[in-house]
């Protein structure tokens, strides 16, 4: 059987993959341990993947424009502004009860 030949990778897919790696730990970050900083963190990872997920997209949900909408992976955005909410909620209402 011949060897294939080497191709190398886009470096944009490994850079999607950090973000990617990024938004989950954050995203258990702000799970373990809510504060402030981490939904901030979540919240601007969040709004990061909707510009650095293009080589790892999936397929199309709703089309806004010719070859341009809505993807599998822009969900992660969603939950992640979702999770980062109910952090904030949560360490207000913790400090509320603190005081």
């Amino acid at each position: 059987m011949p060897a294939q030949p080497f191709v190398p990778v886009d470096p944009s897919v490994f850079h999607a993959l950090v973000l990617l790696n990024l938004l989950f730990v954050t995203g258990a970050w702000c799970l373990a341990r809510p504060s402030h900083r981490a939904a901030a963190v979540l919240t601007v990872l969040s709004v990061a993947w909707l510009f650095g997920n293009g080589p790892i997209e999936g397929r199309i949900l709703v089309t806004v424009t010719v070859g341009r909408g809505f993807t599998e992976s822009d969900i992660l955005s969603i939950v992640g502004v979702l999770v980062a909410a109910i952090t904030f909620v949560r360490t207000r209402e913790r400090r509320r009860y603190e005081e």
